[in-house]
């Protein structure tokens, strides 16, 4: 359970408890709040429904100064490939590359994504070298490291992950596939009944390298966790035929495929939490229709205010990268 959902339930307790014992000065004794708290929580559950006791989800100010997503991925790709080397001895080698920040700056990046130690470090290379050729010391395997994958263009990684979406009465088992893209945080997904085999993945592999190209994306790359419905033969073999890189996350390392697992968090509480506190769901195709327009908007019209987004939508970043892309290839034609 998040600390989001602790304090959702412990605010709906909290209501029930006063309103089954009739006495809300007790209710505020047992839950340890103030009578204001609770008339507020009480005024919001009233006009709005029990989802309004949700907590709110603040947004990080945007400052003056604040470092662009490509010095910081910059900075953490510099930090990884010299990992003996502390903040002030990487200044120079981030100059070169167009990045002038202080010590301090990059040092305060570092610790932000775990690699503010030289041994976080040396732990994140070591990881790196893992998932590109499978080499990693047996000590290094335990240990756990807050690295994703940089992609500097569309379809040069989509992160494909299953989730679990829960059992529906008369439907059965409900699974979710997801792909997003690496760069963009474009994102599609698809829902299955009883069956996220290998097999399915296949055929939802082919769905997305289709629906990419319709926005003139060229998969060239795709991550995974080591789950059966990936690492089958179905799946690889498909991955085969169109030409795919298929990189396997490390065993017991959900973080290294952070980007689909934090997209699936953000439509676990965006979507299928307040539709199903809304109505009793029956049909599974009528949830999929409504994921769809879900996406639709997330992928076109939600700003995410993440450190890798800053405010942009995946449309946003899609764009521009797609104009940097045309640009490269214009360059490379006249010197050709």
């Amino acid at each position: 359970m998040t600390k989001d959902e602790r304090i959702f339930q412990q605010r709906k307790a909290c209501l029930a408890y006063a309103k089954e014992q009739g006495n809300i000065s007790e209710a505020c004794r047992v839950f340890d709040i103030s009578r204001t708290t609770f008339y507020e929580w009480q005024a919001k559950a009233e006009r709005y429904g029990l989802d309004a006791l949700w907590p709110r989800q603040r947004r990080r100010p945007t400052q003056p100064n604040a470092m662009a997503p490509w010095e910081v991925h910059r900075i953490l790709a510099e930090a990884i490939a010299h990992p003996t080397k502390g903040a002030r001895r990487l200044l120079d080698d981030l100059a070169e590359h167009g990045v002038h920040r202080s010590a301090s700056g990059v040092q305060k990046v570092l610790r932000r994504h775990g690699l503010a130690t030289r041994a976080q470090r040396v732990a994140a290379l070591a990881h790196v070298t893992a998932v590109a050729d499978g080499q990693v010391a047996e000590e290094v395997a335990e240990r756990v490291t807050g690295f994703c994958h940089y992609a500097p263009f569309p379809g040069d990684v989509v992160a494909f992950d299953a989730f679990y979406v829960g059992k529906l009465k008369g439907v059965g088992k409900v699974w979710q596939l997801t792909a997003v893209d690496h760069c963009t945080r474009w994102t599609i997904a698809e829902l299955f009944i009883d069956d996220h085999t290998a097999a399915t993945a296949a055929a939802f592999l082919e769905l997305v390298v289709e629906r990419f190209a319709e926005l003139d994306v060229d998969v060239t790359g795709i991550l995974t966790d080591r789950g059966p419905e990936f690492i089958g033969r179905d799946f690889q073999d498909k991955a085969a035929e169109l030409d795919l890189e298929h990189t396997l996350t490390p065993p017991a390392s959900p973080n290294h495929n952070a980007v689909a697992e934090s997209i699936q968090g953000l439509i676990l509480d965006e979507f299928y939490r307040p539709t199903f506190h809304r109505q009793f769901i029956t049909d599974v195709g009528w949830l999929n229709r409504q994921l769809q327009a879900h996406l639709d908007r997330f992928n076109t019209k939600r700003r995410n205010h993440g450190d890798y987004m800053r405010g942009r939508r995946p449309i946003d970043v899609l764009e521009f990268k797609l104009d940097q892309l045309e640009d490269l290839t214009t360059v490379e034609d006249r010197a050709a």
